[in-house]
């Protein structure tokens, strides 16, 4: 049983978050004039030395997203760096294109999940990893500084070039992770692109693979990104599986790090039941590093059950890939992730990436040659419900007595038969509350009595 109120990471940040800067495009943090000064702040962490400094820079399909590229643009170049643009792609391949082009850093304009009018600012260090927390905070200081930097002269600017060929890049990288010897031949898969930045190179990977390919999501127009599809919707793909009677379902989010399957059945498969049947894939071919896996508070005690079944662990982190990944490399596991579809498969890529998710659950399918519903058999969930509160911006509910009351309230009705975590999200201004127990009707009785308690705290933010 856990009750948790997690910060955003530390408590002296102003703008970063669990996954970089975020929030409403043309609004205080995410204005053009802000990102400007945070590309002329990174710009100063970034440089060492006289050597030549360059920065991939990608983003999603946003409408907003053309601003923030020639905001960076403005901000990192005015400092010396040579800046590399290789347009919408998905944030997997921003952290692969960083480590093979030798990049100092990777930037991706996205608000991941998020609706259109959201935008965000993710960096990534050279080795194709999320910054750590030292350097995140190092460039907040510079940029909220009232310093004077240091600036190159005329001849010394940077200059910003566009690498035309970075879609057939990533397309061959994530092909590499799926086997040699494999075809999807005889597969028909529906693909879920959210509008998003995976709406060319997931078709295009899936279809040179052999599969046949039935796509959606896939005609991004600015302002449709998440809109409706995608992994945080998958209904329409669970919709279009069943007509066109395909073998499996992928969504994908706006950015493509997460994905959520579904069956031939149309039956949900989230992060944790992947990585279940990846860690016993893993076992059998003798690969799985760690005896186990990384996941995250919010990962099903059903998961914990599959893998002890094995002989094999589950280590915790708190909500966030980035501690995931952490533990993941102090710990020498090649294989994490999140319940959400943030799946990390350490090695083949440096952060989560939805495709080569999806690939290696397409691998086992053909590998068993076995209906995926079979093969999902691997793990039985326990019950669990997860509800989020939309909060006040600024207001605090957490400490509130009628929330923690109605927290300690839930731990004494689940006793020793399940777990409540209530955390404050990193990225969004909402509460998340997750109850899992036996009993479907008690766990989700209780998930909304403390919801309701957060609601009336935030509303009455301020009043004491």
């Amino acid at each position: 049983m856990t009750s948790e109120s997690q910060p955003q990471v530390t408590q002296t940040r102003k703008f970063f978050g669990t996954d970089g800067i975020r929030g409403m495009a043309n609004i205080h943090p995410m204005t053009p004039d802000l990102v400007l000064k945070l590309g002329r702040a990174a710009g100063h962490v970034f440089r060492v030395g006289d050597k030549r400094h360059t920065v991939i820079i990608g983003k999603d399909t946003r409408l907003s997203g053309y601003m923030f590229e020639s905001a960076l643009l403005a901000g990192l170049t005015s400092m010396g760096i040579h800046c590399l643009q290789v347009g919408p792609l998905p944030t997997p391949a921003i952290a692969f294109l960083t480590r093979a082009l030798r990049a100092d850093a990777g930037i991706m304009i996205s608000a991941s999940h998020n609706p259109f009018h959201d935008n965000g600012i993710k960096f990534f260090g050279p080795n194709g990893m999320k910054l750590p927390d030292e350097l995140e905070l190092e460039i907040e200081r510079v940029l909220l500084s009232d310093e004077d930097l240091p600036m190159p002269t005329p001849h010394h600017l940077g200059r910003a070039h566009r690498i035309d060929d970075a879609l057939g890049r990533y397309i061959e990288f994530a092909k590499t992770s799926f086997p040699k010897d494999l075809r999807l031949d005889g597969l028909r898969v529906v693909v879920d692109c959210a509008h998003g930045a995976a709406y060319k190179v997931a078709p295009a990977v899936l279809w040179e693979l052999g599969a046949e390919v039935v796509t959606l999501g896939n005609h991004p127009n600015g302002t449709n990104i998440n809109d409706g599809v995608g992994s945080l919707y998958p209904q329409e793909m669970v919709k279009r599986v069943q007509e066109v009677r395909a073998d499996v379902g992928i969504a994908f989010d706006g950015d493509a790090d997460r994905v959520v399957i579904c069956d031939e059945r149309g039956e949900i498969l989230d992060g944790d039941v992947i990585l279940a049947m990846s860690a016993l894939e893993m076992k059998r071919k003798g690969v799985l590093r760690g005896d186990g896996v990384v996941a995250t508070v919010m990962s099903n005690l059903g998961l914990e059950r599959a893998l002890a079944a094995e002989g094999l662990t589950l280590a915790r982190t708190k909500v966030g890939d980035r501690y995931v990944l952490e533990h993941m490399l102090a710990h020498g596991f090649n294989l994490g992730g999140e319940q959400s579809g943030h799946l990390i498969f350490l090695d083949h890529n440096t952060t989560g990436d939805g495709l080569i998710s999806a690939l290696s659950v397409l691998a086992l399918m053909t590998t068993q040659a076995q209906p995926l519903s079979k093969l999902a058999n691997v793990m039985q969930r326990v019950p669990q419900v997860l509800q989020n509160v939309t909060i006040a911006r600024g207001s605090d509910p957490m400490d509130d007595s009628r929330v923690v009351a109605a927290i300690a309230e839930a731990e004494a009705q689940l006793g020793t038969r399940g777990r409540i975590l209530v955390r404050k999200s990193g990225t969004e201004p909402k509460v998340r509350v997750m109850v899992e127990g036996d009993d479907t009707a008690h766990i989700t009785a209780l998930a909304s009595g403390v919801c309701e308690a957060i609601k009336r705290a935030s509303n009455g933010f301020g009043e004491g």
